[in-house]
């Protein structure tokens, strides 16, 4: 077996690296497994830590550039078979393999890692809640800025601010893609990077802003994006946002068969939109890896039916439904998600396997909240939400409270933000 992806070599391992990739704990390296040998195809300084000796000691360390020379040398060899994924290997290894060695199909570690074990699925928990105190010290202090002092933020100060707060975290390595801070009409362009310029924009009270960031910390790895507005928003705007949060509300909600495809769950995220005559161009949700890539397969929620990956427990995904109007504004609401079994009878095995075939009930999967970060509150047209999107909302906050507060100091202005955004809606007349 031959493993070119590098989150793949990463994980078979269990290794991280920094520097090779930015953004990415993945260094440059292959892998090869046979009957009697694990290799390692790497740059040897890389290894050279007494740490990692000790954690590598049965695998055997090669030169990077001896890959296609091994490859070649094994496929020469009569009855030899080569499984390797071409849909996840560069074309110097594809090319190299004859067609009657080859075995072309998904590798055993997508859905190894894709469905994450405890450990993993812990780490992201934490990695979530750190995150989300990193983002209260950070809107508590943009609010300061803006509302209180008056004054205006660039983009790209706010980028280099989050940042900071992320980077005072227990753990934290560095982002987990290029934060997407997008004022006004530069949150409508959907992987906008700010950088300084004539496209730069400032913020202030009179537009909103459209944030998506992440932090790659050593247990974990996150992905968030919030829509703020620190002054008067539109009806327009409002009443748009609220559309995006009901599809955001819509898909966590889903309780569905485990093993159906994600994108039988995307009308969920998009039916309040195509209510009101609107929609958007991208998909609603990728797979998120454990301390690794944050974009990660084989699973997703889109409208690309032709990805029919079953959805599992362990495995992580973002619901990021959103709206851009282009010249305008741009919202989207995100969180990352971890499938669970309704049952919790399910999480157990069965006694044997047999028990397991005869069994004829079908189990069903629930999303939890990994993300613990508020969603603001005065954006949302009351009119348009239900009862129970309103008790979704004071719940997820009420959690969010309870799991990010212990980790700010208590009369902090950061505290003071968090308890203020966490507060149950004021529902007026609604209910």
């Amino acid at each position: 077996a031959v493993f070119g992806a590098l989150d793949d070599v990463a994980y078979l391992f269990n290794v991280r690296c920094k520097g090779d990739v930015d953004t990415c704990p993945v260094g440059i390296a292959y892998a090869t497994i046979t009957d009697d040998q694990v290799n390692l195809y790497c740059d040897s300084r890389k290894v050279e830590s007494p740490e990692i000796q000790e954690h590598l000691s049965e695998v055997t360390i090669k030169p990077y550039e001896d890959i296609v020379k091994d490859i070649q040398e094994h496929a020469s060899q009569d009855g030899n078979k080569i499984w390797i994924d071409k849909s996840r290997s560069n074309l110097a290894l594809a090319t190299v393999i004859p067609e009657k060695a080859l075995v072309d199909k998904q590798n055993a570690i997508i859905p190894m890692k894709a469905c994450k074990n405890e450990a993993e699925l812990e780490g992201m928990r934490k990695a979530h809640i750190v995150d989300g105190a990193a983002m209260a010290n950070f809107m508590a202090w943009l609010e300061d800025k803006v509302v209180v002092q008056g004054e205006s933020v660039s983009e790209v100060e706010i980028d280099e601010v989050l940042t900071g707060f992320r980077a005072e975290q227990p753990g934290f390595l560095e982002c987990s893609f290029p934060t997407i801070a997008g004022v006004g009409s530069n949150a409508a362009i959907i992987h906008y990077r700010a950088s300084p310029g004539d496209l730069m924009k400032y913020l202030d009270t009179s537009e909103g802003i459209l944030i998506d960031s992440g932090g790659q910390y050593t247990y974990g790895t996150t992905d968030v994006t919030r829509t703020w507005h620190l002054g008067n928003a539109s009806d327009e705007f409002k009443e748009l946002y609220t559309r995006v949060l009901k599809g955001n509300i819509g898909v966590d909600s889903m309780i569905f068969p485990e093993n159906i495809p994600g994108f039988v769950l995307d009308v969920l995220a998009r039916k309040s939109l195509w209510d009101g005559g609107k929609d958007y161009g991208h998909g609603t949700g990728h797979g998120v890896g454990a301390a690794l890539n944050v974009h990660e397969g084989p699973h997703s929620i889109s409208p690309r039916f032709t990805n029919t990956e079953g959805l599992k427990k362990g495995m992580v995904v973002s619901n990021e439904p959103g709206f851009y109007e282009d010249g305008s504004f741009g919202i989207r609401i995100e969180n990352l998600l971890e499938m669970q079994y309704v049952n919790p009878e399910h999480k157990q095995p069965s006694e044997n396997e047999k028990e397991e075939e005869k069994s004829a009930e079908k189990k069903f999967l629930k999303f939890a909240k990994l993300t613990m970060i508020p969603i603001q509150k005065n954006l949302i047209d009351l009119s348009l939400m239900t009862k129970e999107e309103l008790d979704w909302l004071d719940d997820y906050h009420q959690e969010v409270f309870e799991k990010v507060s212990p980790l700010l100091e208590a009369d902090s202005l950061a505290m003071k933000w968090l308890k203020k955004s966490c507060e149950k809606i004021d529902r007026g007349c609604v209910e």
